[in-house]
């Protein structure tokens, strides 16, 4: 993929050790590639009560020298448990988490609006890479007057340590769900995705109930030398994202990565790619332990002159995919449901034309833990 020759990169990284402590001072470093944003450049001081933006500090190295040195995180004692948190908080009794951030992060010409929502959760609702939140849209349920709303769940697209590597922020991969009406063609309020507007629309310092952390499906495997295949379509990408920054961009002294991790994303056009800067620096710095490869639907064609999806792309590789499954690589699919058909269909073609029983392969990647799903 085509970038500027120009590279940008804008990480936040806490000053000082004591950035578990809230009201850290954090440093900005800036390095990115062409006119897209990473980090926005404005986010909530948690140092001050009265909730006031303010306009980080931006440091500009190379990113020979970025590449360098990895960030720092903590509180380090996130490693230390045996077993994923689940359910910290329910449904019933949910955490008031603050919005730190909303940022849109596809360009002009994506069709529909994404939104990347970093939540500050304090560290009183810790996580793990590839888990859920829910989010509980403010307002009563419409089929049960006077009842919350129903907790909707949403991929986590950071690390433990969150966007601040301090543990005290979430960050949400969100898509504002619109309604159009197919024969007016025009958009139907009543029937928008109270929950994607609602993060969508919100502001720093807005208040946000949150569930959970949920979910054991999409666990990053602690194996420092496993091979990972990440599909996603869409903001399937999120706990990818986490994955792979706990990977390529914190120095976490307990995970030192050395395997490989390949990524298929499928999305409509080059405006609709999201966290592209992350994904082509790692790609740069780390050409051997990551591969990258999108499926531009609107853009790119696939071998028989159709538009070209996310299958399209694993048929392309897909006798290096099928030797490295069967080396015990762990394939992942993340994004909308109907992704799946396509997918399975392909998968099966091509075990059948390498003369085996998709059925059976499935079967045995199933019960070796490599196969691994959440669809939505």
């Amino acid at each position: 993929m085509a970038h500027s020759a120009i590279a940008k990169v804008s990480v936040a990284v806490p000053v000082s050790n004591e950035s578990a402590v809230k009201g850290s001072t954090f440093k900005t470093y800036s390095v990115s590639f062409g006119s897209k944003s990473w980090v926005p450049g404005y986010t909530l001081d948690l140092k001050t009560n009265n909730l006031r933006l303010r306009k980080q500090s931006v440091v500009c190295m190379s990113v020979q020298e970025a590449a360098i040195t990895k960030v720092a995180v903590s509180p380090l004692e996130l490693e230390d448990a045996k077993e994923p948190p689940m359910h910290v908080y329910k449904a019933k009794g949910p955490y008031t988490g603050t919005i730190v951030s909303v940022e849109r992060v596809v360009g002009p010409k994506a069709p529909g609006e994404t939104c990347h929502i970093v939540i500050d959760h304090a560290g009183n609702v810790p996580y793990w890479e590839g888990q859920s939140y829910g989010v509980i849209p403010p307002g009563e349920n419409p089929k049960k007057p006077g009842n919350p709303h129903n907790v909707r769940l949403y991929s986590i697209a950071s690390t433990r340590y969150g966007d601040y590597f301090d543990g005290k922020t979430a960050t949400l991969c969100v898509r504002r769900a619109l309604y159009y009406d197919p024969e007016t063609g025009k958009e139907d309020p009543a029937k928008m995705g109270v929950c994607s507007n609602f993060l969508c629309d919100s502001k720093p310092g807005d208040k946000v109930q949150i569930a959970g952390p949920s979910g054991k499906v999409m666990l990053l495997p602690e194996d420092p030398n496993a091979t990972h295949i990440m599909i996603a379509t869409g903001t399937g990408v999120a706990p990818y994202r986490g994955y792979l920054r706990r990977m390529f961009m914190e120095d976490v002294p307990a995970y030192k990565f050395k395997g490989l991790a390949w990524l298929f994303l499928g999305v409509a056009n080059t405006d609709s790619l999201l966290y592209d800067v992350e994904f082509s620096k790692y790609l740069k710095d780390h050409p051997d332990n990551f591969r990258y490869d999108t499926a531009l639907s609107r853009e790119h064609q696939n071998k028989k002159g159709g538009k070209m999806y996310v299958q399209d792309k694993i048929e392309e590789y897909s006798d290096e995919i099928f030797k490295l499954l069967d080396n015990g690589a762990h394939i992942y699919f993340c994004g909308l449901k109907g992704m799946m058909p396509g997918i399975q269909d392909t998968l099966k073609r091509v075990a059948e034309e390498r003369g085996e029983s998709w059925d059976e392969k499935l079967s045995q990647l199933k019960k070796n833990k490599q196969w691994h799903v959440e669809v939505y």
